[in-house]
């Protein structure tokens, strides 16, 4: 850190540079931004970051962000609540909810399967889905973990512990990119692998 600078612009500065792709050129550029701003526009951001950790939680159905209980989608009567379609991330709740093609409600595993990196089927949210899958009158489950081999093979982890349900197991068609993510995918390639979604043997 500079020694021009004070110890609490120093501070700031590594703050922001700790955020994903921002390097010191650019922590440096933000924490003068916000020294320059208004008094109220700084406070709006600070309250704003301080709303995110205080307010926002999992839902306790599907484990996606909320600031209540049962998120929104959950407790929204037009869902499909007999179709659950399982998600890796947060992100990707949103990315295929900008399709408009999604009528069904969703389970957050909060990753995939990687034992390398110590992430077991106890690290996610597996269990709570099996207990869903069985308790819950549902008809169908749909695979949206990422097209790639960490993604597939959670997917192959869970189907063979819901398939003895007798529910129906499918996966978004492969009209996503193999080895993608689908945070990143453009809504007609979502929305074709929504609608072109196939049976798992």
């Amino acid at each position: 850190m500079s020694s021009a600078y004070t110890e609490s612009l120093n501070r700031l500065i590594e703050e922001f540079g700790k955020l994903p792709g921002v390097g010191p050129k650019t922590a440096e550029r933000l924490a003068f931004h916000v020294l320059k701003a208004e008094q109220s526009e700084a406070m709006a951001l600070a309250e704003a970051i301080k709303d995110v950790k205080i307010k926002i939680k999992r839902c306790r159905t599907c484990y996606n962000f909320s600031e209540e209980p049962i998120c929104s989608i959950c407790s929204d009567p037009r869902r499909d609540k007999s179709l659950i379609c399982i998600v890796e991330q947060p992100k990707d709740v949103i990315a295929l909810e900008k399709t408009g093609a999604c009528k069904w409600v969703y389970h957050v595993l909060g990753g995939h399967l990687a034992p390398l990196e110590g992430i077991e089927p106890e690290n996610l949210t597996i269990d709570k889905l099996v207990e869903r899958v069985r308790n819950g009158d549902v008809k169908e489950v749909i695979m949206a973990t990422n097209p790639n081999m960490a993604g597939d093979g959670t997917s192959l982890y869970i189907s063979s512990l819901i398939k003895s349900t007798g529910v129906k197991i499918t996966r978004l068609a492969r009209g996503l990119p193999a080895g993608s993510t689908i945070e990143y995918a453009s809504g007609k390639i979502l929305t074709d692998a929504i609608n072109g979604r196939q049976e798992l043997d």
